[in-house]
């Protein structure tokens, strides 16, 4: 028999998070095969046509690179209250991508968008799950 360690919970929430950063980033480099969006970045007609936009984008996906490492650095409390929120709101705004990519290039969109709510709704069980100290003694 392998032996099957239990996996401390800090280091399920950073591995998960690294999974879903690791779909988003896919998601956006195959979005460029799809047709004129290459045309579209280089004559500035998309949808991040402004500093504002590209800022409030890069906040937006620095969360989840950032909960790799805060997942497993911060206190168990802030860690779980942070996991639970961002797992929530990323899983709602992923759900809503992958409603609204329903067209024929964007089928891989709505795929990845889909798999990225299933991994951050695991975010917020895990988080929700979190175990509780043994106090007995």
């Amino acid at each position: 028999m392998l032996e099957n360690p239990k996996v401390n919970i800090k280091i399920k929430l950073a591995a998960l998070w690294a999974s879903v950063t690791f779909c988003y980033l896919y998601g956006d480099y195959f979005e460029l095969y799809t047709p004129d969006k290459v045309n579209s970045l280089l004559t500035g007609e998309n949808i991040l046509d402004s500093p504002t936009k590209l800022l409030t984008a890069s906040i937006i996906l620095a969360i989840p690179s950032v909960m790799v490492a805060t997942s497993t650095l911060l206190k168990p409390k802030i860690n779980r209250i942070l996991n639970i929120a961002f797992g929530i709101m990323f899983t709602l705004m992923m759900l809503f991508i992958g409603v609204n990519s329903m067209t024929k290039w964007s089928s891989f969109y709505a795929f990845l968008a889909f798999l990225e709510s299933i991994i951050t709704f695991l975010i917020v069980w895990f988080a929700w799950k979190w175990p509780k100290e043994n106090t007995i003694q």
